[in-house]
């Protein structure tokens, strides 16, 4: 694909934003986002949409949107199968909707405009009521477009963690904390490196014989960082005591980056990847989250001393990825040493031996992704298919049937793939066989192949996407529909 086939795609933007509205009016019951009166009862969360403050450290205050005067906002915990009602009020004047990641739950509140999610409108407010399942760490954020506004949707302060509890206990451990990797202050650049990413010295099935060598448009940056709402060395330290088990509830709620992390002096027991339980529980020293994913992982703490945790990348680390994990009775400076360079392997934690995946799929879609460069006049322009956002009746589901999705990233970057609705299980990553790992959002590496299965289980509009905002707002995402 040539940049000059795509001109007109200049107009992308409304394009898409109309065939996103065309798709809400077809479904019944879900075209307006009309103002809501109060409802009669108490809903059993409220949250509202509003103007807040964080103060990354003393000399770092940044104005932004978050949840209930807060960012990242509440930690919401639900029980699994139990309905709950959630009070969205908008205290802003732009329209926003509230999408619950991971979820499986209606498309008319899962939050999405595509899927036919009507919009919380400004000064005004929506309940959302559903059942909350399957169990483990999930998430909320803003599923609103942005474009070329750095103000809008996952470039704001609006995200938090869900966490559905489970009806069996994840194991013992003395500590639980919730850690959302997050930048702040995006900018617009022309010479964008993501040096966290470990995916480029992997294989690469689908580098095209030949690259398309035209200039980049513009990405997205940043050089202001924090783990939730504080910058490395700001606020307290996890403090801990030797011999403690500590579980990590980690996400990356980047709207721009995968990042990398690590602990130094200790390992992270991987237990659970996007929420849900792997077969294999590893070991490993450092963690590459894509955006949007989720990990749990306990660290046995068993090395005192003062350590810190963060982005393996030192410029990112030392701009705020990070923070500082203390041992009682300790008084060194806090410690970094660079972890191994073994690549981030989701592999590993697949079934062991030839297990197959668990079910034959019944139909096969083959999804190839390129990137055509500033082909949305100063923007880069994503492809599915050779076609941008919208399409079309080109993924159509039988409920019931089993799927399998073959991803092809013909691009230099390395892309977080999120399928709402449904759950997806890998099965092969650069030809590598695996079963049992199941997760809603999949890191395709650089130049590189992922095949996952799922079962059309979630009747209605399911969104697929790249969760960096960018590339989603510029045409890397497809509407999976059912017959």
């Amino acid at each position: 694909m040539q940049r000059r086939h795509f001109i007109q795609l200049g107009s992308l933007a409304l394009a898409q934003t109309a065939a996103a509205r065309l798709a809400a009016s077809q479904m019944p019951g879900m075209a307006a986002a009309q103002p809501q009166a109060p409802p009669a009862t108490k809903a059993d969360i409220t949250l509202r949409i509003e103007p807040v403050t964080v103060e990354l450290s003393p000399d770092r205050i940044l104005s932004t949107i978050g949840y209930n005067g807060t960012s990242p906002g509440p930690i919401l915990r639900m029980k699994e199968g139990k309905p709950i009602s959630v009070d969205v009020i908008n205290d802003t004047d732009t329209p926003e909707l509230v999408h619950w990641h991971g979820l499986l739950i209606p498309s008319d509140v899962d939050g999405v405009e595509e899927e036919g999610t009507p919009f919380v409108p400004p000064r005004g407010r929506r309940r959302y009521s559903f059942t909350p399942k399957p169990f483990g760490s999930r998430w909320y954020h803003s599923h609103a477009m942005a474009f070329a506004d750095l103000h809008k949707g996952a470039y704001t302060g609006q995200f938090g963690f869900i966490y559905i509890d489970p009806a069996a206990d994840p194991g013992r451990y003395d500590q639980e904390h919730f850690l959302a990797l997050r930048d702040w202050e995006p900018f617009f650049t022309s010479s964008m490196v993501d040096d966290d990413d470990d995916t480029r010295h992997g294989p690469q099935p689908e580098k095209p014989a030949v690259l398309n060598t035209d200039p980049n448009g513009l990405e997205v940056g940043s050089m202001t960082y924090s783990i939730n709402d504080k910058s490395l060395g700001a606020g307290e330290p996890l403090r801990v005591k030797a011999g403690q088990r500590v579980l990590l509830h980690l996400l990356n709620a980047s709207a721009i980056e995968n990042r990398r992390i690590a602990l130094t002096g200790h390992k992270f027991l991987i237990l659970a990847l996007d929420g849900n339980p792997v077969p294999t529980p590893q070991a490993v020293e450092a963690i590459l989250l894509g955006a949007g994913e989720r990990v749990d992982a306990i660290v046995e703490m068993n090395n005192p001393g003062i350590w810190i945790m963060g982005a393996t990348n030192e410029k990112v680390r030392s701009f705020g990825l990070g923070l500082i994990v203390e041992y009682e009775n300790q008084h060194t400076q806090p410690k970094w040493v660079d972890p191994s360079k073994d690549p981030w392997d989701y592999t590993i934690f697949g079934a062991q031996g030839a297990t197959p995946p668990s079910r034959t799929p019944d139909h096969t879609f083959d999804m190839a992704f390129e990137k055509i460069p500033a082909g949305a006049n100063k923007f880069n322009t994503f492809l599915v298919n050779g076609k941008p956002y919208p399409r079309e009746n080109e993924f159509v589901l039988k409920q019931g049937a089993r799927y399998r999705l073959i991803m092809r990233n013909r691009t230099d970057d390395a892309h977080p793939l999120h399928l709402h609705r449904h759950q997806l299980e890998l099965v092969d990553m650069n030809g590598v066989k695996t079963s049992g790992i199941i997760k809603d959002t999949v890191v395709v590496p650089f130049f590189g192949r992922a095949t996952v299965d799922f079962t059309a289980d979630q009747p209605g509009l399911s969104l697929f996407h790249c969760h960096i905002q960018q590339h989603m707002d510029y045409g890397f995402k497809a509407l999976f529909r059912y017959a």
